[in-house]
């Protein structure tokens, strides 16, 4: 059983075939004559878990709203009796998710869709709703949701193309004018960066930081690599920052990769690196379904005894393991059955693993993952330079060597590490000693830093 083994252990056996790279990038130093015999685990040593909400924004059901607008394009796949189900989601829901996610540790993305299926817009007003109401739900969000969760828009509306000229939807109600069909699927660069950064701006303008985006339905499935570049590009133009991620895809097939992606990269070499990272999610919807009329089954994520799933199945493979939702699935019309089955499935998850994953956010995930791509390292007289365009948290490697004294010197700074004995767990600033082997955690800062013995 998994309990009896040592943590480490258990990463060790489960992530060296997904996780082992080569010891250097291309990209920066040369290791000279020898291997440097260095291999970059997941953070802290752990398996990352997280959790992706679609679907959500301030107040609106999107499935109330949308199923209407997907019906009057494909009338015969779209017969839910959208009348019976909630025009609303309470924020008294959105705060008792939130506060149990809190308890659990539990960290993801949550959207905001910010003009849900037209209705109204996040930073302005939503009929139906006061201004008092749109306000109280923004600054639950802002204040409460954001601590562990990151922000994305899922485009612009989820439903009907918006020109952005006009700020009105298209009048055309065909999948050549829908986000979720054809209307991306060809659309350069430069396009679909003003459209996603259209987005972004509508949730800046209503407070909020998004250094990512999910795309709806199939938005950009045939159409990736510009999808990747615009992200990075509306990312970069509404919130500056060097790393963008999306959402895109799930793969449910066992044995298939899930880990994150790389799929854009600019001027590594220089002294403004970017990229843009593709998060892949590895569950379907097994909670409520996208509408809260599919019940779910938590079985499928990891079964009672604790032995198979799909969670179990990623998280042995030492890859991401993130699981998809959609938030009208989760509050199931006021039932909270996708939540009881999300209670269950993260219990079951605490009860298996314990301190063997680390729940992360997807920005998080993917801050480490292009880290990890292109940093380099090098011997140097005194020890291991490290060359990292991409800087990160908890960054852990190991090192075939047995290191006496630790220190990581960076920016000027020389961070001795601590000693720990085997059966401690890894934590930031520490090192321990393992069948000839150094494992050490620090964060790693961009440019140039050098790995002591000392």
């Amino acid at each position: 059983m998994l309990q009896a083994m040592n943590r480490r252990q258990f990463i060790r056996n489960t992530s060296l075939t997904a996780l082992s790279i080569k010891p250097i990038a291309q990209s920066f130093g040369s290791l000279g004559s020898k291997s440097l015999g260095v291999e970059i685990l997941n953070p802290l040593d752990r398996v990352p878990v997280s959790f992706i909400i679609d679907d959500s924004t301030a107040l609106v059901n999107m499935a109330h709203y949308g199923i209407p607008q997907f019906a009057e394009v494909f009338p015969e796949n779209y017969k839910q009796d959208w009348r019976k189900l909630p025009r609303e989601i309470p924020d008294s829901f959105v705060m008792e998710f939130m506060e149990w996610c809190d308890l659990h540790g539990v960290k993801g993305k949550y959207s905001m869709v910010p003009y849900p299926a037209c209705t109204g817009w996040l930073h302005r007003i939503i009929p139906g709703w006061s201004a008092q109401d749109l306000k109280n739900s923004l600054d639950l969000v802002r204040n409460e949701v954001t601590k562990n969760w990151d922000i994305h828009p899922e485009m612009i509306s989820h439903t009907r193309v918006i020109d952005v000229k006009t700020g009105l939807p298209y009048p055309h109600a065909t999948p050549d004018y829908m986000e979720n069909w054809e209307w991306s699927q060809e659309k350069g660069r430069d396009e679909l960066a003003s459209y996603i950064s259209y987005a972004l701006n509508v949730l800046k303008e209503a407070g909020f930081y998004c250094d990512g985006v999910t795309t709806p339905g199939g938005f950009c499935h045939r159409n990736i690599p510009n999808l990747a570049a615009a992200t990075l590009d509306g990312v970069k133009e509404n919130f500056g920052a060097n790393i963008s991620h999306f959402f895109r895809d799930v793969i449910t097939d066992k044995g298939k990769s899930v880990a994150p992606v790389i799929v854009h990269q600019e001027n590594i070499e220089s002294s403004d690196p970017s990229c843009s990272v593709h998060i892949i999610g590895c569950t379907d919807d097994w909670f409520g379904g996208w509408d809260g009329l599919v019940p779910g089954n938590s079985e499928k994520f990891i079964t009672a005894d604790l032995e198979m799933g799909r969670m179990v199945d990623v998280i042995e493979s030492g890859e991401p393991a993130i699981m998809v939702c959609h938030w009208p699935g989760i509050y199931y019309n006021g039932e909270k059955l996708g939540f009881n089955i999300f209670k269950t499935v993260v219990n079951r998850l605490e009860q298996k693993y314990g301190s063997q994953i680390h729940w992360m956010k997807l920005s998080e995930i993917a801050q480490y993952w292009a880290a990890k791509e292109f940093v380099s390292f090098e011997d140097t007289k005194d020890g291991i330079a490290i060359n990292a365009p991409f800087g990160t948290k908890d960054f852990t490697i190991t090192l075939d060597k047995n290191l006496k004294n630790v220190s990581v010197k960076q920016n000027g700074e020389l961070i001795k590490l601590a000693r720990l004995s085997i059966d401690k767990s890894i934590t930031r600033n520490s090192f321990v000693h393992e069948k000839g082997k150094t494992i050490l955690c620090f964060d790693l800062a961009p440019g140039r830093s050098e790995i002591l013995n000392a």
